[in-house]
């Protein structure tokens, strides 16, 4: 088995937590591409001492940066199972399993020859007692045998003529110690039929930093009565029943041994395990790959240093992990093809597959454009360009943010103009954050055949029109039979003219290929064109007003939509 060990530098990123089954059965694991073994780097650097707390994945970075908070950011798989779900409703319902509890309230019906109806409780000794039949001991049997045990006692009195049905009225309330690794210790109230995770909700859980998912003890008179492995339920469903009694305890221990796991796997979290090591098939087994996956890298402590090793998924199944390692599944594939879709005025096929590093002139040829197709006005939408324009957009408003709320002011006629301020970024940030960026690439006549195009592009042919649009801050937004020579204040005449809270020099014109550009004397209209009128930022400041104005620009090129304010 060809093996990759690469001692590497520490320059690596954080990976997301991740957290193991010990027991879970090993799948057969299909069996991906063959990776070769690469060379040996000297590692170099070092970590700060291990903290029990701390969770693989976070170890790197408090080496990095040993300020940083991580509870707020743990991802131990099972923590997802306390956020209030079990804590706020007892259980009214029971199952076959349950078994009774002095204090349970049971309904007995009895007709025919003698008729009875009544509910009892069972008494302190664990009995019911029946008139005419006398006592019936019924502690600790399950509710599915409740109503033969019965039956079979009257039987004995009333051998025919006589029906009995028998059920489960009410559980006992009882009082719980949770104790141990839990984030608030207490004695809880519940039913005695309520599951042992309701009762560690209302706990607040075990402690994602320190408690165990998989070492959960039920004791009653210092006695273990069950153990209990939450990722049994969390991953198989199964959790066993138990009937609780007043003063038992469920005691969380300690968390004992971790792994992260992340990357091309769906369960992307910090796993505990129990034993000194797992194999790789195990982990993978509770963390399930994606679709692709091919490659595992495992980054292990050696001392104050880290290594990786590096296999193909064929290769790693029997490879240990251990405490504290960090498993990274790849899909180390690279793409043969792209598929771009073609929209618009265009007759032939929607979807075209073209060779990685092909270029829109590869496009062109099998374009067949109908009748109405502007061709020149080609229009290329790019994901990654949408991904980028969303990034810049939000930075752009960050610094909108900070100018507006970290600038002190000076007198109170300044703190309440900026106090005014605030609350108008503040409504207008939420809104710009929810604008979706089309990720337009602007294509030039001369030069555009050798832009090489990217997976899920979208190139779309515009249909020649004799409109132009004219919306944003006028008096009614339409659209207006295209004239030649006219300017654009002549189009927004032909709506009614700017409205009161427009920017007269904020008019922007987008032609059909995507260009845009602010109006100017020189400015021509050509058919196809949107004209539109930008909002005015009413603020005293003018790094404000500013700012404002400067991200409403930026949203009108990006989605072609004035933002109103």
């Amino acid at each position: 088995m060809n093996k990759t060990m690469i001692y590497s530098t520490f320059a690596l990123c954080a990976y997301n937590s991740t957290t193991l089954y010990a027991n879970t059965m090993l799948p057969n694991i299909q069996q991906q591409q063959n990776q070769p073994t690469s060379h040996r780097v000297d590692p170099r650097q070092q970590i700060v001492e291990q903290d029990p707390s701390i969770l693989p994945s976070q170890a790197i970075d408090r080496a990095i940066n040993p300020s940083v908070e991580y509870i707020k950011n743990s991802k131990m798989f099972g923590s997802q199972l306390f956020k209030g779900a079990f804590s706020g409703t007892a259980s009214s319902n029971f199952n076959g399993s349950y078994k009774l509890n002095p204090g349970d309230q049971v309904n007995i019906r009895m007709w025919g020859a003698y008729q009875y109806s009544g509910t009892q409780s069972v008494d302190p000794k664990g009995n019911l007692f029946l008139p005419h039949i006398g006592p019936i001991a019924v502690q600790g049997v399950s509710n599915s045998q409740l109503q033969p045990l019965i039956e079979k006692h009257v039987r004995k009195v009333y051998v025919s003529n006589v029906g009995v049905y028998a059920s489960l009225v009410e559980a006992q309330p009882v009082r719980v110690m949770v104790t141990g690794v839990v984030s608030q210790p207490g004695n809880y109230g519940g039913l005695a039929n309520d599951s042992v995770v309701a009762y560690l909700d209302r706990a607040g859980g075990v402690d994602p930093e320190r408690g165990s998912y998989i070492d959960i003890k039920i004791m009653r008179s210092g006695q273990l009565l069950q153990q209990i492995d939450l990722y049994e339920f969390l991953i198989s469903g199964q959790l066993q029943p138990f009937s609780f009694r007043d003063g038992d305890v469920v005691l969380v221990g300690p968390r004992t041994y971790t792994f992260n796991i992340s990357g091309e796997v769906f369960n992307a979290y910090d796993f505990e395990f129990n034993r000194s090591y797992l194999t790789v098939a195990e982990a993978l087994a509770v963390a399930k790959l994606k679709p692709g996956a091919t490659n595992v890298s495992i980054m292990r402590r050696q001392g104050t240093e880290y290594r990786s090793e590096y296999y193909a998924l064929d290769q790693a199944q029997d490879i240990q992990v251990q405490d504290g390692d960090i498993l990274t599944v790849t899909a180390d594939r690279y793409a043969g093809t792209i598929q771009v879709r073609i929209e618009g005025a265009h007759n032939g096929e929607h979807a075209i597959v073209l060779a990685y590093g092909a270029k829109l002139s590869d496009v062109l040829s099998q374009i067949k454009p109908n009748a109405l197709a502007n061709i020149k006005a080609l229009q290329l939408f790019r994901p990654s360009v949408a991904k980028r324009q969303k990034e810049m957009l939000n930075v752009a408003l960050d610094k909108l943010e900070d100018a507006t709320f970290n600038t002190r002011s000076s007198t109170q006629e300044e703190a309440n103009l900026r106090s005014k301020d605030a609350e108008l970024v503040k409504q207008f940030v939420v809104k710009a954050r929810q604008a979706q960026p089309l990720g337009q690439v602007i294509l030039h006549a001369e030069s555009a055949q050798d832009v090489i195009l990217e997976q899920g592009d979208i190139l779309k042919i515009p249909e020649m029109t004799s409109v132009v649009m004219v919306h944003g801050e006028v008096a009614f937004a339409n659209g207006v039979e295209y004239q030649p020579n006219r300017s654009a204040l002549s189009y927004i005449e032909q709506v009614g003219g700017f409205s009161q809270k427009s920017n007269k020099s904020k008019v922007i014109v987008i032609h059909q290929n995507g260009e845009a550009e602010l109006v100017s004397k020189s400015t021509k209209i050509l058919q196809g064109d949107e004209i539109m009128v930008l909002p005015k930022a009413n603020s005293k400041s003018i790094e404000i007003a500013r700012g404002i104005s400067s991200v409403l620009y930026q949203i009108a090129v990006m989605t072609k939509i004035a933002l109103d304010l």
